[in-house]
């Protein structure tokens, strides 16, 4: 059996970190919330770590550069 997407209910801090870790891996996520207003404060939260992670990485990318030549 193969997962090919990954439905979690709840947006909370539980779900939208759940959901983060299977979007990071690769897998399409369906996240959903009865309160609209939780389910844009996930993806907000979700869109707010990626952003970091993606700046850290550079981060690191460029001490790398800096020091192997």
């Amino acid at each position: 059996m193969t997962i090919t997407t990954m439905g979690v209910v709840g947006a909370g801090q539980m779900g939208a970190g759940i959901a983060q870790v299977a979007a990071t891996a690769g897998l399409p996520v369906v996240l959903c919330d009865l309160n609209e207003a939780a389910l844009e404060r996930g993806r907000a939260s979700i869109s707010s770590s990626l952003s970091r992670m993606v700046k850290k990485e550079k981060s690191v990318r460029q001490t790398l550069m800096r020091h192997w030549h």
